[in-house]
This record gives structure tokens, sequence and C-alpha cells, in this order.
């Protein structure tokens, strides 16, 4: 496999695939780019896993979260909020000496707390990917990105979903952290124009 660089151009060829420039030349996160960025998410479990990844992220970068993830998956009972959400002082004492984590008292807390809030959505909605979804009616938001420089890191809809989060006790859930979440799990596409993942088909009227 060889790359085929291009000056002043914020994609790059890999062989047969166009990407996005923020993941060219790492493994990890290419994979991710390729297989999860930008794919909707309607799965709660798979919302939950996001939410622990990128409330852990805060401070910190995507890439030393990627690099944890399989030790936080273990650490964290496979992302299973009921289970986190029952943690005690025992077991968050318990994580607090993994070092296959990010051993931050206050994140740990608020990863049990949040479980716990996760929850309380799911009796009021039905379920967490009816609460989230709501606030683009169901649909990703498809952003006309030319370049990488055009990706915000935050929105006025993702300070309006942390805002509410925050009214339901969630913790470490700034602007930024949600819309992070938000580029995860699908509910925006960010994805540059010419990246091979950025096609019609991805479009969802």
């Amino acid at each position: 496999m060889f790359c085929i660089f291009k000056k002043n151009l914020n994609l790059i060829s890999m062989a047969d695939k166009i990407r996005c420039k923020w993941c060219i030349g790492i493994d990890i996160y290419e994979k991710y780019h390729d297989e999860e960025w930008g794919v909707p998410v309607y799965d709660d479990q798979k919302l939950f896993e996001f939410l622990i990844l990128e409330t852990f992220q805060a401070g910190l970068s995507w890439i030393t979260i990627l690099k944890k993830r399989e030790n936080f998956r273990k650490a964290f009972d496979n992302f299973d909020y009921k289970k986190v959400a029952g943690y005690d002082d025992e077991k968050i004492q318990g994580l607090l000496n993994d070092a296959g984590i990010i051993r931050n008292q206050l994140k740990i807390k608020a990863a049990v707390s949040n479980a716990k809030a996760f929850i309380t959505i799911q009796k009021e909605f039905g379920s967490f990917a009816d609460y989230i979804w709501k606030f683009t009616d169901g649909k990703p938001i498809i952003n006309d990105l030319k370049n990488q420089s055009e990706i915000k890191a935050a929105t006025p809809l993702s300070e309006t979903i942390s805002k509410d989060l925050k009214k339901r006790g969630f913790k470490f859930v700034g602007s930024t952290v949600v819309y992070a979440h938000m580029q995860a799990t699908g509910m925006v596409d960010d994805h540059v124009a010419d990246c091979w993942k950025r096609t019609d088909s991805n479009l969802i009227s």
C-alpha cells in the first residue's frame, strides 16, 4: 500500500480510498474513520459506550481513548449501563487502580452517575436513542464541508443538548464533548466532500 500526497489538499489517497485528513497515517484512526465515525447509531448500549468514551476524553486526545478502548470495555463490563449504574465504592476503587484506563476519580464517578441518568431517560422516553435523536428529528445532519478546517468543535445544537443533559444530571458533557458524541454516533456527518465515506449512499432523506 502506498500514499499519494497532494499538496494543499485536505485529503490523501490511500490506494483506492480517499479519507478525511485527520485520520491518515494511523491505523487505529483509519479503521475508526472507515467503520464508525459518522455512522448513525440507534442502539442504546452503543450510545452509552460512546458516552463513556467521550466523557473520559474530556481534556485528552481521542486517540488516547481509542488505544484504551478495549481496556475500558473490560473495566466497564462491556459498557453495560445497568451494571455501571450499580457500581459501589469497592468497584470504583478497583477502577481507580486499573492502569489500563484513565484513572480520574471524577470521571469514573461521573460514569456511574451518568449510567443512572441514562436509565432515567430510558424510562421517560422509551430509549436513550429516542431521546437523543429527537434533537435532529431522528435523522443525521449532513454537513457540506469542503475541507477539514470547516469542521466545528461545537455548535448551537450541541450546546442545547449539553444543557439538557446537565439538567438531567449528566456530568462531563460540555458542548464540545456532546458534539464529538454526535459525530461518533452519526447524528452529524462531518466527512469532507471528497471522502469515500461522504457519498450519496450515506445521505438519509
